[in-house]
């Protein structure tokens, strides 16, 4: 059994009571079997290795050219799943190239519907968290990236944007839809140049929607770094996700938008971003 001890931040609370209302009668239509295979597919292209932070240690997995900048990579609300590793792949492999790192915040646990995401987004150590981010940054200028940003989604981005206030080794942040909680970062205080990218559909109130969009705008402009906020029409919360088990379960969310022109565009913002600020 999952045990769960709320800690800190108002984003899991947020976040957890907007989609439970949206997703309530939600349970993953991806069957085992090809849960499986997605899994042992992604997984092939992984270096699993371990990093130690205080009198922890945690695994994250690599992917990416040894020299490469890295980019941390920050899992959804689900953990370390088929989809944020689809994310990373694709992160190693655009232009310059990229040496991307997901540290595993959950610890090996993984939402396969949305109660138990919940649960565990609900469980997590939001500054403890933020110490795994700063490991992996470390870690990755330990290991040859001499430059190094940090990215998510969902759960993950807002964690992306608390890291631009909270991890002074980060060189570039870029989120997408999720802002973090009052109590644990205030982006006002950002050091790091922000991109951050929201769905004009998101309904998720006070997390990733447009008034959350707007919001986090205004104190990245009071914070005086670089930064973009963007908003894409029509398009709904984790519009990214375009693996057909992505498509599927966002379908069976209630999330059926599909805008490849606003994903291609997303991801163009995205490298122009790392690039400026990393190679």
């Amino acid at each position: 059994m999952l045990s769960a001890v709320v800690r800190s931040s108002s984003s899991s609370r947020i976040f957890s009571s907007s989609i439970g209302k949206t997703c309530s009668l939600y349970r993953s239509s991806i069957s085992s079997s090809s849960r499986l295979s997605v899994r042992s597919m992604a997984d092939s292209a992984f270096k699993k290795i371990q990093i130690q932070r205080d009198d922890t240690t945690f695994d994250a997995y690599v992917v990416g050219k040894d020299d490469a900048p890295g980019i941390v990579v920050i899992q959804e609300w689900w953990g370390v799943d088929f989809e944020i590793k689809n994310h990373a792949i694709k992160i190693s492999q655009l232009e310059p190239g990229f040496k991307a790192l997901i540290p595993d915040l959950y610890r090996g646990k993984v939402g396969l519907d949305t109660a138990e995401a919940q649960h565990l987004m609900d469980g997590l150590d939001w500054p403890g968290a933020i110490k795994d981010i700063r490991a992996s940054v470390n870690w990755l200028k330990s290991n040859g990236s001499k430059k190094v940003g940090v990215t998510g989604m969902c759960m993950g981005g807002a964690l992306a944007i608390a890291s631009s206030v909270l991890v002074p080794e980060v060189d570039a942040v870029v989120g997408f839809y999720g802002t973090p909680s009052s109590e644990l970062a205030d982006p006002a205080q950002a050091k790091a140049p922000v991109q951050a990218h929201f769905g004009e559909l998101d309904n998720f109130v006070g997390f990733s929607d447009v008034t959350a969009a707007k919001n986090l705008e205004e104190k990245l402009k009071a914070s005086g770094v670089t930064h973009e906020v963007h908003i894409y029409p029509g398009n709904g919360h984790a519009f990214l996700n375009r693996s057909p088990e992505g498509v599927s379960r966002r379908k069976s969310m209630g999330l059926s938008d599909e805008d490849e022109a606003a994903v291609e565009l997303a991801w163009a913002r995205f490298t122009s971003w790392m690039k400026q600020y990393l190679a």
